[in-house]
């Protein structure tokens, strides 16, 4: 099982482009004084709105999601190993619920279990996230799932890597992921720190 490194080269950029754009976005141009402020960026429904979120109707799901989206999410299917959208991603970024937007995990805890689904050794929020016991399949798993939208998300075994030993093996159809310059726009700008915090360590291994 190898650890899966994220590549704070580009990390550090895309960090660098998000911290420029959040500094400069108030910013009037010379002898515009008079000019009207801009507008406030509208707030992403993401995890700043979970107190309040209401779960969409069976038929709006339908509508908003693709058909392996919502089998996955509503119906617990399991998409194919090493042909969805995440197993082999490497940007630096969020994943969120495609259902909700609360959010999920972090690609600070993401690595190459093998498996050919995105897996990650812990939750980026665990008041986020819910397990239960899956008995299907003839067999006893831990089921993940989605606190808020209870979306099936895939299951959680112990054969990760240190430092937890957890191996969450997630649906990439479960998810979205939002790369480290658009966590502001998004509104998830809370988690921009803990990326500019990985960025400045890899500076000086």
């Amino acid at each position: 099982m190898r650890i899966h490194v994220v590549s704070f080269a580009g990390a550090a950029g895309a960090i660098a482009f998000a911290l420029a754009a959040t500094q400069t976005a108030g910013a009037q141009a010379p002898n515009e004084s008079a000019a009207t402020p801009p507008a406030a960026v509208a707030p992403y429904p993401g995890d700043h709105a979970m107190d309040h979120y209401k779960k969409p109707s069976e038929d709006e799901l339908k509508k908003d999601l693709t058909p392996l989206e919502f089998e996955v999410t509503q119906h617990a299917f399991t998409e194919t190993p090493f042909h969805n959208e995440y197993w082999d991603n490497h940007a630096a970024g969020i994943y969120v619920d495609i259902v909700s937007g609360e959010p999920l995990f972090s690609s600070l805890d993401k690595f190459d279990s093998g498996t050919g689904w995105p897996s990650f050794t812990k939750p980026l929020d665990d008041k986020n996230i819910k397990t239960d016991t899956d008995r299907s399949a003839f067999m006893v798993r831990t089921e993940v799932r989605s606190k808020h939208a209870n979306s099936h998300l895939g299951h959680l075994f112990n054969d990760g890597p240190k430092p937890t030993g957890l191996r969450y093996c997630m649906n990439s159809a479960a998810m979205r992921f939002v790369p480290v310059d658009s966590l502001v726009a998004e509104g998830y700008g809370k988690y921009l720190p803990m990326f500019q915090k990985a960025a400045e360590a890899a500076k000086h291994k």
